[in-house]
């Protein structure tokens, strides 16, 4: 096995780009001149069980072309967008575990690789759910650990390698030293702050790469939008280094209905038992049209985006990195309807007088909630400790009043109050304040309006958003305001 996986044996080669019956819309072309590492790749995925599919070994073979001239490879960064169920996933782990493997011996130092998706939460369960399964199930098993403490986990390979989670913030990578890191999902990201945690901490290793991964987005998928826009850009122009970029999608103005529009821009339609014509059928009759083009013909929703309720300016115009909270707190918390994350969060005053709210723990599943929420009770004496007993967050009701914790707990009103006074700090009178957190930003964005008798809620846009961070900071506002105006607090409280 050794053989197949470091660079003596795999040596870059020169290899033709696998018949495509499916052409890219834009795709860098693959430079038969340039060896290329995508065969050692390949092997990879087929040692994971996954042989690659004709489009897959493209894009290997064109992203892992190396310069003659140089010995280094040609592009830094790779985007690759395509339709769901194409077979994104099992393109990006053979790039992860050959990087691991093989460039050690290229490069002569343990590569260290991060991993990230639309959050910590979905980077987590991806890696959980699709990643891991693949690997422990197959003849790579013996050459690494798994390390599963929570926010430190990672694949541990025998040589050194590091495999393991990004942390979404700008702040996160910065001092640490990356040789490969993928963005998966890009479409959920509203800025490159993901990407500046990572690129700067490439700067001193050789043949970094940073992969930009997933299917179209709406209008608010700005990130996305400007790679897509570039990356175009990129090939029309002839580039052929730095940038490659790989798009396969639709044209707006082709019947989503046709299944030639399908076999025009879905790389793994009919391939090798892969996603079938009837399948798609049956999703085009169920789906709405333009998650139906977003989704399977790769074309972004913007033409009939649902507006923020607060809008993005407005809330960016509220962040003071510098603003601490100086007077004692309140707590609160709240889940996602499906458990698949928590939010805890406070509110307070800040030393301008202003309200204060910051994201304190957003972490995956629920289990972990119970001690930190009694530890922060024990260790900052909110005013109020808020949890919606008619919310996913009900569920922690029994277990905290059995710790002996004291709940403040909003009835149906009360919920529909708190969520128009945060409106209103954030709009009318602009008193409010955040520390610009990535998950809150994106929480923010992701919001709507449920109606509530004639009042409102707080309320997902998708299935897949997640705005429990906003739910936790609104409801901590609520209850400072109603509990909290009491003498000062010790400002070393802040830290937490």
């Amino acid at each position: 096995m050794t053989a197949v996986l470091t660079s003596r044996g795999c040596p870059p080669q020169f290899t033709g780009v696998p018949e495509l019956t499916c052409l890219p819309r834009w795709g860098t072309p693959r430079r038969p001149e340039r060896p290329t590492y995508g065969p050692a790749v390949a092997r990879i995925a087929e040692l994971i069980g996954k042989p690659f599919l004709p489009w897959q070994r493209y894009v290997a073979d064109v992203a892992f072309e190396v310069d003659p001239a140089t010995g280094r490879l040609a592009y830094f960064e790779i985007v690759v967008t395509v339709p769901r169920q194409s077979g994104k996933t099992t393109l990006i782990l053979p790039v992860h575990v050959h990087r691991a493997l093989a460039f050690p011996d290229i490069c002569g130092d343990r590569q260290t690789i991060r991993y990230g998706a639309q959050s910590g939460v979905e980077a987590l369960e991806k890696w959980e759910d699709e990643h891991l399964p693949l690997l422990e199930n197959s003849p790579l098993a013996p050459l690494f650990r798994v390390r599963k403490a929570n926010g430190r986990q990672a694949l541990l390979w025998n040589n050194g390698s590091i495999q393991g989670l990004a942390a979404g913030t700008e702040k996160a990578g910065h001092g640490k030293t990356l040789d490969l890191g993928i963005q998966d999902e890009a479409f959920a990201l509203v800025d490159g702050r993901s990407e500046q945690a990572m690129k700067p901490a490439m700067t001193t290793r050789r043949d970094p790469q940073f992969w930009v991964t997933s299917t179209a987005g709406t209008a608010k998928s700005l990130y996305l939008l400007e790679k897509n826009e570039v990356g175009r850009a990129a090939v029309e122009g002839g580039v052929d280094s730095g940038i490659a970029y790989f798009e396969w999608s639709a044209d707006r103005d082709d019947d989503p209905g046709d299944p030639e529009t399908w076999r025009s821009c879905m790389p793994a339609l009919g391939v090798l038992g892969e996603t079938s014509e009837s399948v798609i059928r049956s999703m085009f009759l169920t789906m709405k049209r333009a998650e139906f083009r977003r989704a399977y013909l790769n074309i972004a929703d913007t033409e009939a985006e649902v507006e923020s309720v607060i809008d993005a300016a407005v809330w960016k115009g509220l962040a003071d990195e510098s603003s601490r909270v100086v007077s004692r707190v309140a707590i609160a918390v709240d889940i996602t309807p499906e458990r698949s994350a928590t939010s805890i969060a406070i509110a307070g005053l800040n030393a301008d007088g202003r309200s204060h709210v910051e994201l304190i723990e957003h972490r995956p599943g629920t289990g972990w909630a119970k001690e930190r929420i009694v530890e922060l009770v024990e260790k900052h004496r909110p005013v109020a400790l808020v949890v919606d007993p008619s919310g996913p967050a009900g569920s922690l009701v029994p277990d905290l009043t059995a710790k002996g914790l004291e709940l403040t707990m909003p009835n149906v009103r009360e919920a529909a109050q708190a969520a128009g006074d945060f409106y209103d700090a954030c709009t009318q009178t602009a008193s409010l304040r955040h520390i610009d957190q990535v998950q809150l930003n994106s929480a923010v964005a992701a919001a709507q309006k449920r109606p509530l008798g004639d009042a409102w809620a707080w309320a997902r846009a998708s299935l897949s958003a997640d705005i429990s961070p906003l739910v936790a900071v609104t409801l901590a506002s609520w209850g400072f305001t109603k509990f909290g105006q009491e003498a000062p607090y010790d400002p070393m409280s802040g830290i937490w």
